[in-house]
This record gives C-alpha cells, structure tokens and sequence, in this order.
C-alpha cells in the first residue's frame, strides 16, 4: 500500500505540471488584458509599458512561465495582480468555505440518493421504483443554476424569504452559516443525488442476483442484514467511485452557485479572477483544485481495500 500511494504521487507532478502549462497559456488567450483593465481611459503608452514591467507581462511567455512554476514549488502563487495581496493564503481562506458546501452537498446527496436506491431496488417495477427513477432522472436533468434560480423565486414570492446576502463562518455563528449554506447545499446536493440514486439501484441489483446473497437468505438471515451488511457493502464500490468523483467536480464547479448566493468561496474568486484577468489568481485556484481533485481519487482508491478486504495494491 505505501509503494502504491508513493507512486500515485509521483504521478501527481506531471498531471500538474500539464494543467499548470494548459492553464497559463489559455489565460494568455482570453481576449483583453489586465494592464487596460487597471488603467482604464488614463492608459497611455509610458504607463502601460511601466505596468508591464512592474507586472512581469514585458518578459516572454515561457519565460513568465518558468518564474511563476518555480515559485509554485517553493510554495509562493505569486500575487494578485488587482490587489496585490498574495494568492495562496486567500485561496486557503476561500477553500473552506467551498469545502464546507461541498461537504453539506455530499451529505444531503447521501442521505437522499441511498436510501431511495436502496428502495427502488427491492421494489423493482413497482409505481415506488417507477417514482424514484422518475426523480432520478430530474436529479440529472435539472441544471443547478436554473434550480437555484427556481427556488430562489419561489421562497422569495411565496413566503418573502431572502437567504442573508454576507457570509458568516460557523465558527462565529453556527446558525446563520447554516443558513446561508443548507439551501445552496439541498440544490446542489439534489443534482448530484439523482446520479447515486441511479448508481446505488443499479449496484443493489447486480448484487441481489449473486449466488451468496441467495444463500444468506436461505440461512434464514434478517432482510435488513442480508440489505446493509452484506449487499450495500459489496455494492458501494461504485458508489465510492461516483461520490469521489462528483464530490471533485463540485469543488470545481461551484462558480455558479456561489455567484448566485454570494458566497465568498473558492468558485467565486476563480470566476473575479477571470473577468479581471488576474492570472495569479486563476493558475493558483485552477492549480489547487487540480490538486484536491487527484487527492480525493487517490483516498477513493484507498477506500476500496477497506470496503473490499479482497483489493490490494502492491
């Protein structure tokens, strides 16, 4: 297990080191540039020469490139070109508020999408069945912002209630995070659910045809043991599979959500950094997500020798 989590991450540098290539140069491709958004009407010839330099966009791009990976491996993103605040430590600050969503959204899916399976495949073909597979496929359907949007509308028209605009951590006021956070976290957790529903109906399924599963039951072994202990177990490797997955792709793909609610999240400020070509801003984030991504499919892999004593890496 060592060797194999050493070499998983020795894998992890060049899975970097592309994305980092591939994120530079499609910034450097955006239309518009950062110098003309600082200085605005008052850009002249002299001044924008003076930014460049100050900035380090007067040097080649590979050049550019080289200076800032290298600063990546000693731990500096650089700075903020609008702010000129350092960029590793603000996209900490942001990660946990992204990270606590993302964790709320996980847990509301779970919740939802595992039972719902679990149910829909001991009642196969059944107007229950029928009704699950139904609300799994608006699950999928259903784009997160447009949810939002809906919701946001409704609660607002029919019971005049605004979601509170400025962001307060749990650690300041339980209450109002939560708040804050749940209604994002059921919106996202509900789109995300309709893909485990759909995954946890069908693993139950396969699992309930194997020939131990018959014999357990022939034992005479309760239905909620035969259920949880032995087919959910054998069952959820899949699972995992997706959950992993969706819980990486959430991470990344918060930007909406967090616009929509104004939440100050990780999303929120790759999105800033992009409308005002803030390239520091925008490798780091995209560089740190990368990195989470791999790190969670990396504990994913882990977690299959734990559900599946039989799975091992050497």
């Amino acid at each position: 297990m060592r060797d194999y989590i050493i070499r998983r991450l020795l894998l992890l540098i060049p899975v970097l080191i592309g994305i980092s290539l591939c994120v530079f140069f499609i910034m450097r491709l955006v239309p518009g540039d950062v110098v003309s958004g600082i200085l605005g009407i008052e850009q002249t010839p002299e001044l924008r020469v003076m930014w460049e330099q100050k900035l380090g966009l007067d040097r080649p791009p590979v050049v550019q490139y080289l200076f800032w990976i290298g600063n990546v491996l000693r731990g500096n993103f650089g700075e903020s070109f609008r702010t000129g605040a350092p960029v590793f430590p603000e996209i900490l600050k942001r990660f946990k508020i992204t990270a606590e969503l993302t964790l709320l959204s996980c847990v509301i899916s779970l919740v939802i999408a595992i039972p719902l399976g679990i149910l829909s495949a001991l009642r196969r073909n059944r107007p229950i069945d029928k009704a699950v597979r139904v609300i799994a496929l608006l699950g999928v359907s259903a784009p997160s912002f447009a949810s939002a949007t809906l919701i946001i509308l409704f609660l607002s028209k029919t019971f005049n209630y605004f979601t509170p605009v400025k962001y307060v951590s749990a650690l300041e006021n339980l209450g109002t995070n939560l708040e804050i956070m749940l209604l994002p976290a059921f919106i996202m957790g509900s789109v995300m659910s309709g893909s485990v529903m759909r995954m946890t109906r069908s693993s139950i399924l396969e699992v309930l045809r194997q020939d131990y599963i018959k014999a357990i039951r022939a034992k005479g072994a309760p239905e909620r043991i035969t259920i949880f202990r032995h087919a959910l177990r054998n069952g959820c490797i899949p699972i995992i599979t997706l959950v992993g997955m969706q819980m990486g792709g959430l991470l990344g793909g918060m930007v909406v959500i967090e616009q929509i609610f104004s939440i100050p999240g990780l999303g929120q400020f790759v999105l800033t950094g992009i409308s005002q070509r803030d390239y520091p801003v925008v490798q780091g984030c995209v560089l740190f997500i990368a990195f989470i991504y791999v790190m969670i499919n990396l504990i994913v892999d882990i977690l299959y020798t734990y559900v599946d004593p039989r799975i091992q890496y050497s």
